[in-house]
């Protein structure tokens, strides 16, 4: 089996809505990403003869990914009230609603989840919160 892996990282702000700790209160993080894929075979059309996948390719797609949550406000859809929303909005503040609790964790799925729609072979997805802390998603 071969693997290539690419990295990204994005920052952002988040909650965790109902736990009981530190992570209850609105924080962010210097999100890292890295993206693993796999082939039992190598690509033998000319222009990516010899690869697994074309490192460009992936590269971009994760760093549009990336770029999607950069600078922004991830939180879970239900998780505040319809007038903080609106306030947040009405002072131009960037939101991205997710239909998770925005973990490391359900992140990891989610990046693994969209970039497999687009047709890479994914291996596993490994999200750093920090850079001690990591979650992995891989399909078993």
């Amino acid at each position: 089996m071969y693997y290539i892996k690419t990295e990204a990282a994005f920052d952002s702000a988040h909650f965790l809505k109902g736990y009981e700790g530190k992570c209850s209160n609105l924080h962010g993080h210097r999100w890292r990403v890295a993206a693993y894929l796999k082939a039992e075979s190598l690509k033998t059309d000319e222009q990516n003869r010899g690869m697994v996948e074309d490192f460009g390719d992936i590269k971009a797609a994760l760093k549009e990914l990336c770029d999607e949550l950069d600078h922004c406000f991830i939180y879970e859809e239900g998780s505040l009230k319809e007038e903080t929303v609106k306030a947040l909005t009405a002072e131009d503040f960037r939101l991205v609603s997710v239909p998770f609790r925005p973990t490391a964790e359900n992140l990891a799925k989610y990046i693994f989840d969209v970039l497999g729609r687009q047709g890479f072979a994914l291996h596993k997805v490994e999200v750093y919160e920090t850079p001690d802390n990591c979650a992995t998603y891989e399909e078993g």
